[in-house]
């Protein structure tokens, strides 16, 4: 069954580089980010775990768990991360799931669900669909989901990005325009009626169409 936004995320148990876990457990009160890979030592994935591995702090600063899926034995991803770190620069600390029986693969919908065997003589190019971006928030639904090629490498810059305008419009009635970043105008949801807006936001608006109303970022 296909995954879609506000779908509760699927709980599974496996073995990480930090341990067996139980996903929903291991998030607890914190958003999360689980990306996928098809394959261990794979060009664009390594510079992507490394670019990860020192944007974590960024995350967080933001209460965001990082854990990664590879579709590999743990034992690889431990392997790998030497190379990781030694090509970026950037320590791999955040857990990564082994999914060598394919089982999270399956879960998450990034693999067909009659999927057969083990990663055992799998290539990435036969796992290419197992590279998406899940967000995830402390209720356990999904709030994004980002799927990509294997060509092309992933922008965790924007995953930052779409994780503060998730929090920011998670705790107030305001949406964020195109290309908005941290700190910068944002928009008053329709639902809002003027008058509730007043008591929302007492400094007052910009009115640019009866359904588009500007206001300055709330704290």
């Amino acid at each position: 069954m296909a995954l879609r936004i506000g779908d509760k995320a699927p709980d599974f148990e496996a073995e990480t580089t930090k341990g067996r876990i139980k996903f929903h457990e291991w998030l607890g009160d914190s958003y999360g980010i689980l990306f996928s890979h098809p394959k261990d030592f794979t060009p664009v994935c390594t510079t992507e775990l490394g670019y990860l591995a020192k944007l974590a702090p960024e995350f967080e600063k933001r209460n965001v768990k990082i854990i990664g899926l590879s579709v590999d034995p743990v034992e690889n991803h431990e392997r790998w991360r030497g190379d990781i770190k030694e090509v970026t620069g950037g320590d791999v600390q955040y857990p990564m799931i082994g999914d060598s029986d394919l089982n999270v693969a399956k879960l998450y919908d990034m693999l067909p669900a009659d999927t057969g065997g083990t990663s055992e003589g799998r290539t990435a190019a036969t796992n290419a669909t197992v590279r998406t971006v899940f967000i995830i928030g402390p209720d356990k639904l999904i709030k994004a989901m980002l799927i990509y090629p294997m060509s092309s490498g992933r922008n965790f810059d924007e995953v930052l990005r779409l994780v503060e305008s998730i929090q920011l419009t998670a705790n107030h009635k305001v949406a964020t325009p195109v290309n908005w970043k941290n700190g910068e105008d944002v928009i008053i949801v329709p639902a809002v009626s003027d008058d509730e807006a007043k008591t929302r936001f007492p400094n007052g608006w910009t009115t640019v169409k009866p359904y588009l109303r500007v206001v300055p970022q709330p704290k």
